[in-house]
């Protein structure tokens, strides 16, 4: 699916969501979990747009963040405080940010390669990751990812980044009944339903770490 864009009334704020998938497969389900969330807030926006007394409250945009052509971490290609560009755009696009939405598998026990590789770019000085809101979701063997989430809560703590708590997500990938299609689009109604919930809690959270009130007409 390509991306979904619509432009918001002017009245509107739109909360920037930056989406990191862990997993650089071409069919991985956790780029098809971030797909997913595009899709509902984008629906949840065509949503907001039939209610007028709705008008004036803060909408989110998410947007993949390919990590794919960043280069293994290796501070001798930083020269004269610059970074690669492939680098230097990724930092841009989290700068910008609200928040951040990461979606991993779960390798070995622990973070996938890309993602650690991404979040330690983004991490060095001056960190580009501190102070905003966080969810993860992930999709996986048995675990449904759990041990990967919980490790990239422990790096989030030295990155400052605050982690909503609930809802969690753990998608056992390969269990009934089937939760994506054979191109990695999320086809399960409840798992759709539960990151519509996550990206709720997110936004709320987002907008309170802000310093704004986060909008009591939301649809639950």
């Amino acid at each position: 699916m390509g991306d979904v864009t619509a432009e918001a009334p002017a009245t509107t704020t739109v909360l920037r969501v930056a989406a990191i998938s862990g997993s650089l497969r071409r069919t991985s389900a956790n780029t098809g979990l971030i797909r997913a969330g595009k899709l509902c807030s984008y629906l949840d926006y065509l949503y907001h747009q039939c209610v007028v007394w709705l008008l004036t409250a803060e909408r989110r945009r998410v947007d993949h963040v390919d990590i794919s052509e960043l280069p293994l971490l290796n501070t001798d290609l930083e020269v004269d405080g610059g970074f690669p560009p492939a680098v230097e755009a990724f930092r841009a696009k989290i700068r910008a940010a609200d928040c951040f939405l990461f979606a991993s598998p779960e390798y070995n026990y622990s973070i996938s390669g890309p993602l650690k590789n991404a979040l330690d770019w983004g991490s060095r000085p001056p960190n580009c990751w501190a102070d905003r809101a966080a969810a993860i979701l992930s999709a996986s063997g048995g675990s449904g990812g759990s041990r990967s989430q919980y490790h990239i809560r422990q790096v989030g703590v030295f990155l400052d980044i605050h982690f909503i708590n609930k809802p969690e997500i753990f998608t056992k990938a390969h269990h009934p009944p089937r939760k994506f299609d054979d191109d990695g689009n999320l086809i399960d109604p409840e798992t759709k339903e539960q990151l519509r919930k996550m990206l709720m809690s997110l936004q709320a959270f987002a907008l309170r770490l802000q310093g704004k009130p986060a909008n009591s007409g939301q649809r639950n």
